[in-house]
């Protein structure tokens, strides 16, 4: 264990320690991501990504071993058992911190299928990894501000296609689909800018999770919903606050709820019923994990 460096030097060693992690498998996936270019046969392809998969999981399992050797986490998670690496999942989980992705995957590996969430098309060029996402059949979603879409009309439930295009291609295997509903993370000036109503959470967004349930509900198991709650730091919290150790608790519970069966196959854009439907299905879900949050916070204050 290397959490008795000081902060700045734990954070830097931790940061080189996944870099060399990312760069050496990532090395390992550049022969497969050519082959994937430069093939242009679906079905090849879709083993190409398989494989490409395995090693993904196994920088998956570097980076909780880092974990380990760098940070001295208290774990409280629960719910977590009964999920099955032979079943298709819908996550949805609340935002807080970037760490989110590297809890998500650590306590999921070898749990359920390889995590996948929608990224910014932006994030496409970030150096090594954006070429890995790819090869990994992340989606990648061109985000348009709701100005910029009543300049140009014709752009209008563009990311809406693509989140259905990628839907149709997730249904050729088990596959666990992550959606932070917020869409970005968590912070305060956020919440009042946005009016939300809850405590800990921004507005939820329903349409992406709609689409992925209406067009794959028959494939999913279960929705998997997960809240993430660092009862020991005030957001924002950066990354390098993690690296550096300032992280000390970690809480997660997971609920697996059935897919609602009314929401498969439904048209959320042009069903206006069901989209009102599911936007308050979504609402309760969120009034419950807010609760559910401000329950957490408050056992952890009165232990300290």
């Amino acid at each position: 264990m290397l959490n008795f460096l000081p902060g700045p030097l734990l954070g830097t060693v931790a940061f080189l320690l996944l870099v060399l992690n990312t760069i050496f498998f990532f090395s390992g996936m550049v022969p497969f991501i050519l082959l994937k270019v430069l093939i242009p046969n679906a079905g090849i392809r879709h083993h190409l990504t398989r494989a490409i998969m395995f090693l993904g999981t196994a920088w998956i399992d570097g980076n909780s071993l880092i974990m380990r050797l760098t940070q001295k986490i208290k774990w409280d998670v629960r719910g977590i058992k009964g999920l099955k690496l032979d079943a298709s999942y819908l996550v949805v989980c609340n935002h807080r911190s970037w760490t989110d992705i590297f809890v998500l995957q650590h306590l999921f590996k070898h749990k359920i299928p390889f995590l996948k969430f929608f990224l910014k098309k932006e994030l496409m060029w970030v150096p090594i990894m954006g070429v890995a996402w790819w090869g990994l059949d992340y989606p990648f979603m061109k985000r348009y501000s709701r100005e910029f879409v009543e300049k140009h009309p014709e752009l209008r439930g563009k990311d809406m296609e693509t989140t259905r295009k990628y839907c149709q291609k997730f249904k050729r295997s088990h596959v666990t689909v992550l959606n932070f509903l917020e869409g970005t993370r968590f912070n305060y000036q956020k919440k009042e800018k946005q009016k939300s109503p809850h405590q800990h959470l921004l507005l939820p967004k329903a349409g992406g999770v709609a689409i992925v349930m209406s067009s794959m509900g028959e494939l999913l198991s279960n929705i998997v919903d997960v809240t993430i709650v660092y009862p020991d730091n005030e957001p924002p919290m950066p990354f390098w606050d993690f690296l550096c150790g300032r992280i000390q608790t970690i809480v997660v519970r997971v609920n697996a709820l059935p897919v609602p069966k009314e929401f498969i196959g439904k048209d959320y854009e042009q069903n206006e019923e069901f989209r009102e439907k599911f936007k308050q299905w979504i609402n309760r879900l969120w009034r419950e994990k807010d609760r559910q949050i401000e329950k957490i916070q408050k056992q952890y204050k009165s232990r300290r």
